[in-house]
């Protein structure tokens, strides 16, 4: 052991005596060019982290010093440190069973440290990372990149199987779905799956009955946050989405789409029974309902029953002489719409 001791001194000092001759000695230099591989190199001196080769061991050791004084990134559970990010992240992965942090708040626990910070911004709502173009922030910063390409336009993903291209991979995974009609996500209680985890959570509250998003107007809760959105448009009157064509303009994105269906003739919902196509499933359940003679709607009053609710409704005009559609062009009124409209083409 003193022997082996005695040696790696001798070959420090040589290192070092080495080091000294390199930078005085022109004919050294020439051996080491500035790229620091030698003229008579090896691949047996061939270093593990950059590649260079050398023609002897002393000048590998001496470079590998390098590195090691270059070692900036460090593991959050060992020791550990490298030269590159990469390498780090590399390393890294021998951990990800070894879950060291956790969260005092709700127990998860995760392998680094960087990991528990971002985490812990789910409790906190802290978002550090702010749009420079919209002011959205955002808790992540790779979530802050991702954004970013709303405004840039660049889709770097691409569908193998149609034209289309988005933004994150986890839209295309989704939209590949709609191609294989994968569907990983079941419901434990009813069966019903999925293409997507988060449908899936909604699904499960119809289960639990959890409504956990309120609407601040009115006493109305949803079960997510996109429903809620939707309503709280019928308080503030917002419809953001515009027909191209007619300029109708609607509260949801797929209200103009089956809008739009009216445009193109598309008729996607057609009846087993009789093969009559509708434009919306709505219409084909409506339909449905003259085959099995089903009449759920029924009028308080006189007892009359109906297939669909609207037609309970306008009945019920009947009985309060209500004549809710008005012509602008004279006074005239009337009980249903499709009575005002064969009205107006008596003006025209």
């Amino acid at each position: 052991m003193e022997a082996d001791s005695l040696i790696e001194e001798q070959i420090t000092y040589n290192a070092l005596n080495i080091n000294t001759k390199m930078e005085a000695d022109s004919s050294i230099e020439n051996q080491i060019p500035e790229n620091g591989t030698s003229k008579r190199a090896s691949k047996q001196n061939s270093c593990q982290v950059c590649g260079l080769e050398f023609s002897q061991p002393i000048y590998l050791k001496i470079h590998l010093e390098k590195h090691e004084r270059d070692k900036q990134f460090s593991c959050d559970v060992c020791n550990y440190k490298c030269s590159s990010e990469s390498g780090l992240k590399i390393h890294n992965k021998i951990h990800v069973s070894a879950k060291l942090f956790s969260c005092n708040i709700c127990g998860f626990t995760c392998s680094t440290k960087e990991s528990l910070k971002n985490h812990l911004r789910t409790h906190t709502g802290e978002k550090p990372y702010s749009c420079d173009i919209c002011s959205m922030s955002f808790a992540l910063s790779s979530t802050l990149r991702v954004h970013t390409r709303i405004h840039s336009g660049y889709k770097p993903f691409s569908c193998n199987y149609c034209d289309y291209r988005c933004a994150q991979n986890a839209n295309m995974v989704k939209h590949i779905r709609t191609h294989t009609k994968e569907k990983p996500y079941s419901c434990n209680v009813c069966g019903f799956s999925c293409s997507e985890s988060g449908r899936l959570k909604n699904h499960i509250k119809r289960h639990t009955g959890e409504k956990s998003y309120s609407c601040q107007v009115c006493d109305a809760s949803f079960i997510n946050s996109s429903n809620l959105l939707i309503h709280i448009r019928t308080h503030t009157g917002e419809k953001p989405y515009s027909c191209e064509v007619c300029h109708s303009a609607f509260t949801t994105s797929s209200d103009l789409k089956r809008h739009k269906r009216s445009h193109s003739g598309e008729r996607r919902y057609v009846c087993s029974i009789c093969s009559s196509a509708f434009v919306r499933n709505s219409s084909l359940k409506r339909h449905m309902k003259t085959h099995t003679g089903e009449k759920p709607y029924s009028c308080e009053i006189c007892k009359k029953s109906f297939a669909v609710l609207s037609s309970l409704k306008s009945h019920m005009l009947s009985h309060t002489k209500e004549k809710p559609y008005s012509c602008e062009l004279c006074n005239s009124s009337f009980t249903r719409k499709f009575q005002l409209k064969k009205h107006i083409q008596t003006h025209t």
